[in-house]
């Protein structure tokens, strides 16, 4: 834009273009009205309506150990995570998704498995309440989310983790209570990664009989069994994942080894995953929080680091940031990823 209207152009202006509308995003400098109104009509200019959009990262500390610590991040930006509040439990191996307003975690391993669903609200700093339970108890399973339905793939089952399932539940985040039935995976399996566009949502990886390398997906609004999407470039668990609204990212993973492979895929389309980039090291049991820009892979083995992604495009990851401490299996969800941002 090159508009220059300022009287007698006695003024050059240096000024920030805003990298978006949400509230923190900079738009400093001098600015003439028709410039102004131009990114207004475009809808990018910072607003106080749009709030910065929020990681939430839970489980951290757990390295060997149960916590029931969350912390957040500003996606838009980089640095380390500050404190947010506590869940009703201390687990490690959780799952966790999120809506524009709520952040749920589900399931996970504390002394044995747990059935327990807890929420918080996302905008605000605080503990989290009792949102409800899985119809059993769970580990390593997998989550996803739009802005309405939030859907947990079970995992390892039994008391501690020693029976593979294949079911599916979901919860209307906007309200509380227990899981309803909605399906069945293609196998049974744990170790999984999930990540969701407003209207389809992606089941990565796992381990069946041993690790897997199948990619399936569900339409989220519907009930039923998953079906077959595409292939991962191996097979692999434990791995994280994001998604914008047209594409899926899956980051890490253990094959016979930690790994540091992103490889990326169009949701609105079934196939094979395509190499987008690599994480900054090798790791595994990241947590992953997202908007429907920046994928953000958080924690992992022996690690407190942060290394986001720009979806959009192809590239290796860059650091982020630290969470407190040292912390793997967890989960992180956010109101802003691409099962909200259409």
């Amino acid at each position: 834009m090159s508009y220059k209207q300022m009287t007698g152009n006695i003024i050059s202006a240096t000024k920030v273009e805003p990298a978006g509308k949400i509230i923190n995003s900079a738009a400093s400098g001098v600015w003439n009205l028709q410039d102004q109104y131009d990114y207004r009509r475009g809808d990018n200019w910072p607003s106080t309506d749009n709030a910065a959009p929020t990681g939430l990262i839970a489980g951290v500390g757990n390295s060997g150990s149960y916590t029931n610590v969350i912390e957040f991040i500003v996606i838009a930006t980089t640095g380390d995570s500050a404190d947010f509040g506590d869940r009703t439990v201390s687990t490690q191996r959780l799952s966790s998704l999120g809506s524009s307003t709520r952040g749920l975690f589900a399931m996970g391993q504390a002394a044995a498995n747990l059935d327990t669903i807890d929420f918080v609200t996302i905008a605000s700093t605080g503990n989290a309440a009792d949102f409800g339970n899985t119809s059993a108890t769970a580990q390593f399973g997998a989550a996803l989310s739009n802005n309405a339905r939030g859907v947990f793939v079970l995992g390892l089952g039994g008391g501690n983790g020693s029976t593979k399932l294949d079911v599916i539940e979901y919860v209307t985040i906007a309200n509380t209570g227990n899981a309803t039935d909605f399906g069945n995976l293609t196998e049974a399996k744990g170790y999984m990664t999930g990540c969701a566009s407003t209207t389809r949502g992606l089941i990565a990886g796992g381990a069946a009989s041993g690790a897997t390398d199948v990619i399936e997906y569900i339409t989220i609004a519907n009930t039923g069994n998953g079906s077959d999407f595409g292939d991962l470039s191996a097979a692999k668990y434990v791995a994280s994942s994001c998604a914008s609204n047209t594409r899926g990212l899956i980051a890490g993973g253990y094959t016979s080894s930690a790994i540091d492979v992103i490889e990326y895929v169009t949701i609105a389309n079934t196939g094979n995953v395509t190499d987008f980039g690599n994480l900054i090291a090798a790791n595994s049991r990241m947590s992953s929080v997202g908007s429907n820009v920046r994928a953000v892979f958080a924690g992992g083995i022996s690690s407190a680091t942060m290394d986001y992604v720009t979806i959009a495009s192809t590239g290796n990851a860059a650091d982020f940031g630290d969470l407190s401490a040292v912390t793997n299996s967890g989960a992180g969800c956010s109101g802003s990823h691409g099962g909200i941002a259409a």
